[in-house]
């Protein structure tokens, strides 16, 4: 079977996805990534059990990671708008990173890792806005999809 882009016409066109005809099923997606501290930052952060004169890291991530799922399809050009049925943000210490995982689950016609991936990237970049002050020396690094199931083929990174 010969794979092509699917966001290209024929003619060689941005295009959307006609998911029209494709049966509904559960799409499960999981993305994770890290941000990574300078050591003295993190160990100040853990000490305060990551909580910043602007309010909880970690939750104030969460709820910013939920938010941008919800918005992944404006930021997005040829994402489907979708209703989601799950939305989950994890975020644990990890050596000197806190590792971020995004869990989204929906009943429909596409795949919803574009809003996993999305949900992990605006989720440490919150984290970055709240810690900048304390060192703008904080990487963002290996944002990436772990699994996806409910479509045409399911994905596990091993």
């Amino acid at each position: 079977m010969e794979k092509k882009l699917s966001h290209i016409d024929a003619s060689g066109n941005a295009s959307m996805v006609d998911v029209a005809e494709k049966a509904v099923t559960t799409r499960i997606a999981r993305a994770s990534g890290k941000i990574i501290f300078p050591a003295t930052v993190f160990k100040t952060l853990q000490g305060q059990d990551f909580l910043s004169a602007k309010g909880s890291i970690t939750q104030t991530a969460i709820i910013a990671g939920i938010q941008a799922v919800k918005k992944t399809s404006d930021l997005i050009p040829l994402c489907h708008a979708l209703a989601f049925s799950k939305v989950a943000i994890d975020i644990v210490p990890e050596g000197e990173a806190l590792k971020i995982f995004c869990t989204v689950k929906c009943n429909g016609r596409t795949g919803v890792e574009m809003e996993a991936l999305t949900g992990v990237s605006v989720a440490a970049l919150t984290i970055y806005d709240m810690c900048k002050a304390l060192s703008q020396d904080l990487i963002i690094t290996a944002i990436q999809l772990e699994e996806k199931t409910g479509g045409k083929t399911d994905f596990k990174r091993v």
